[in-house]
């Protein structure tokens, strides 16, 4: 099997890695960097468990390979709280409940935070929409919306920085 040499900027920090090329983005996130917070759930993109923002973008990091985020920016779960205070998505979650067995909070999470990032007041149906793609066997969307639509409103008032912003020193190199 081939190796690639790969450049990802993962939650600010710079890491560079020799990967095998059918490496999945998911298996390099939870076993090269130890990021386990992004969720293994189906392999196959229909649950969003493991959907992290790539650029800036929700992906589904279970079928994209990690050769195909060299020289671009990740974000997980792990990276959304800053300086020790947890982001308003994550504060939002825990206040409305919107957590049963957290297997799919992760994906939600990110999900949320990429549509808060380009729609700072989201309608109902967009939120709905936005996570689409995110499925909770348990069937809580009640509280999850509720959670991003009370996110929302604390982003409005307290003007948040969201997380994917580097907001740290310049990246350091790994590996």
């Amino acid at each position: 099997m081939s190796k690639h040499s790969v450049s990802v900027t993962v939650n600010g920090t710079a890491h560079r890695s020799e990967v095998e090329a059918r490496l999945l983005l998911v298996h390099y996130l939870r076993d090269e960097l130890r990021l386990t917070g992004t969720h293994i759930g189906c392999d196959t993109t229909h649950c969003g468990a493991c959907t992290v923002l790539l650029d800036g973008k929700p992906v589904k990091s279970c079928t994209l390979f990690a050769v195909q985020a060299d020289g671009r920016s990740v974000s997980t779960v792990e990276g959304l709280e800053l300086g020790g205070e947890l982001h308003a998505v994550q504060k939002a979650f825990k206040e409305e409940h919107a957590l049963q067995c957290g297997f799919c909070t992760p994906g939600m999470m990110m999900s949320a935070v990429a549509l808060l990032e380009r729609n700072p007041s989201p309608s109902e149906l967009e939120i709905r929409q936005a996570i689409s793609g995110n499925l909770c066997r348990c069937t809580g969307y009640v509280n999850i919306v509720k959670a991003i639509q009370h996110a929302a409103a604390d982003m409005r008032a307290t003007r948040h920085t969201p997380a994917y912003v580097p907001a740290q020193e310049p990246a350091q190199v790994s590996r």
